[in-house]
């Protein structure tokens, strides 16, 4: 996997892949369309962050570049690849327990906030990509 050299774009599937981790100053493209939505994405090394129509969606500090990002009711799942390890937050739905899975494996239950974000820590440092499954 590499860094989405267009910030942001729909893949053939109808997923999301989004950010440049590789990239030393703030980028951003606003405006962007999807599947009857509008998306913003801010990307460097230091931050990547996704916003659906005004609404938090996706960040990670450091930055990340994030392939096949898929939303449905019952959670998300994506690739995510970065240089370090990253601190992931996600907007979900408020005071809702979900099943964090990466690379397969089991990562436990968390529960989101009143805000209805969710944080995980994932270790990305000489890995590559690793696949980040969060469902209820």
């Amino acid at each position: 996997m590499a860094a989405v050299t267009d910030l942001i774009r729909t893949e053939e599937d109808g997923s999301l892949s989004f950010g440049n981790h590789l990239l030393a100053s703030k980028s951003k493209k606003e405006g962007f369309e999807s599947g009857g939505d509008q998306y913003k994405v801010k990307t460097f090394r230091e931050m990547t962050k996704l916003e659906r129509n005004g609404m938090f969606v996706y960040e990670s500090v450091p930055g990340t570049s994030v392939e096949h990002f898929t939303e449905n009711e019952n959670g998300v799942s994506f690739l995510v690849e970065g240089e370090e390890d990253a601190q992931l937050t996600l907007g979900l739905e408020d005071d809702t327990e979900y099943d964090v899975k990466v690379n397969g494996e089991d990562a436990g239950r968390v529960k989101t906030n009143l805000g209805g974000k969710l944080s995980v820590s994932v270790e990305l440092a000489g890995i590559g990509e690793v696949k980040v499954e969060i469902s209820k």
